[in-house]
């Protein structure tokens, strides 16, 4: 046989051979498996959202929980035991929705408070930034009725303070007039 007749052979059945696996993969395209998505969640089942946060001060458990969205930090306080007699809950915002990545700060209640009057002494008191009206705010030393609307938008855009330090992150509160309000005021 000539070398042209057999690369001529070997050519149609190189060809054949990838005609037959191709009519092959087609054949079998309707037998395929289909998978599952992967989830092991049942049909119709919704995994709710989850909120985390740091729950420190006045509690009996402190640490991090994991709440359902939506949760309140009455149910962050509860997650971590409630409140120990020494914490004062009228410092708190116990209505508060909370937000993931949340820290909240159970403060102690004011040591002796009544020894200041009974001294003589008229006891200052303090300024709750989250439920403050502006005329209070506008009373703290160095505070204007702008930086007293700086500090309701802030706690309305914020969900409101978690720490006193975060006065610093309104615009004209430095940290001289930090130093000045840190004493006069609560969360």
């Amino acid at each position: 046989m000539p070398m042209f007749k057999k690369s001529m052979l070997i050519l149609l059945v190189l060809a054949l051979a990838a005609l037959g696996g191709t009519m092959y993969g087609y054949s079998q395209r309707d037998e395929a498996v289909v998978l599952d998505s992967g989830s092991t969640r049942q049909e119709g089942a919704v995994n709710p959202a989850t909120v985390t946060v740091y729950v420190t001060g006045a509690v009996n458990k402190p640490g991090v929980v994991t709440l359902t969205e939506g949760a309140r930090l009455a149910d962050a306080v509860n997650a971590c035991g409630g409140i120990l007699p020494t914490g004062d809950s009228s410092r708190v915002n116990l209505a508060q929705a909370l937000k993931d990545g949340q820290k909240i700060n159970v403060p102690e209640k004011a040591a002796h408070p009544g020894k200041a009057a009974a001294s003589g002494k008229q006891e200052e008191q303090l300024i709750n930034l989250n439920t403050a009206d502006a005329q209070a705010l506008d009373s703290l030393p160095g505070v204007g009725p702008s930086t007293a609307q700086k500090i309701i938008e802030y706690r309305e855009a914020e969900g409101g303070f978690q720490d006193i330090s975060d006065l610093k992150k309104i615009k004209g509160i430095g940290e001289a007039k930090y130093a000045r309000l840190k004493d006069k005021v609560c969360i």
